[in-house]
């Protein structure tokens, strides 16, 4: 299952994290967001001793969108050693995801 990150944890669970981490910045009124929620929570599945994957509610966790410059959703940012390493933007086939992953685990 994907992990709920917020202001609150973000540093611990992400930036503090050595795994690569998958972070899908989403909002419940963001059709296309709903739309990738299952890709997200394959992922979390398939990639769970590899990588952490998670959702940021941007609604209810402002900071964080704030802090990396969201500003249209849904965005998934692939975070390694604290950096962010890629980015994707929209609603993409779940290969798209799998492909960032494989170059950065």
């Amino acid at each position: 299952m994907a992990l709920e990150f917020t202001d609150a944890n973000f540093q611990e669970k992400v930036i503090a994290s050595d795994k690569l981490t998958v972070v899908d910045f989403w909002a419940e009124w963001c059709g296309p967001c709903r739309a990738i929620g299952p890709v997200i929570e394959d992922l979390s599945k398939e990639y769970a001793e590899k990588v952490n994957v998670g959702k940021v509610n941007v609604d209810h966790n402002p900071q964080i969108s704030v802090n990396y410059g969201i500003t249209s959703i849904p965005a998934i940012l692939f975070i390694k050693g604290g950096k962010v390493v890629d980015k994707l933007v929209g609603a993409q086939p779940k290969a798209n995801f799998v492909k960032k992953i494989e170059q950065h685990i």
